[in-house]
């Protein structure tokens, strides 16, 4: 019984995935080219989320700076929320809803890029980051799902927005980070050319 229970959820994170390859390759293409035009530009991504999303968010920084598959350049990249000192001195000032946002506030310039990573698109701290990232004329690109909730609705012509057509999360964090993979390979494919990985 566990093991076909098992069997299934591979079976289902499969065809899912099968099925939202071509609705999702138009808007990923469009945050691939939006990431590159910020890193070939002198700008940075910053990248926030919660929860299981805030370890995607750090898994991204890490694949930016570090690297996907070949060798390439660090891309400046960082995952907010992940200093708990500056967490927890944002949060005595005022709201911890205003954390992400007091980050971008500090960190973010014209031409830099939010990626912002939530399963459902309605966490406060969330879209006050990118209510931040708006105020300093960064583009977003929102990962969400669910239909994309409040985050989805404030987002921008010049933003983007992956959303999975999805209701259960354990399915939308798996689509999160293959979204994450194909932008870093789309970037090390911008960047690099097309050449063979070993």
């Amino acid at each position: 019984m566990l093991e076909q229970h098992i069997q299934q959820q591979f079976i289902d994170s499969a065809d899912l995935k099968y099925q939202w390859a071509q609705s999702l390759a138009r808007p990923i293409e469009e945050a691939t080219q939006a990431l590159l035009a910020c890193v070939t530009g002198g700008g940075k991504i910053l990248i926030c989320g919660n929860g299981a999303s805030g370890a995607l968010a750090q898994y991204m920084a890490a694949l930016l700076v570090g690297g996907l598959e070949r060798p390439r350049p660090e891309l400046p990249a960082l995952a907010l929320g992940t200093d708990a000192a500056t967490l927890t001195a944002v949060a005595r000032r005022g709201e911890y809803a205003d954390a992400f946002a007091a980050q971008v506030r500090a960190l973010g310039s014209a031409g830099d890029v939010l990626l912002v990573l939530s399963s459902n698109g309605n966490a406060t701290n969330l879209v006050r980051a990118a209510q931040a990232a708006h105020e300093r004329e960064m583009s977003i690109i929102a990962l969400t799902g669910r239909g994309g909730g409040e985050l989805g609705h404030m987002l921008r012509d010049t933003d983007v927005h992956v959303c999975v057509p999805h209701e259960r999360t354990p399915r939308i964090h798996e689509a999160h980070q293959l979204v994450l993979h194909c932008l870093c390979d789309g970037l090390d494919l911008q960047l690099l050319g097309d050449e063979e990985i070993s």
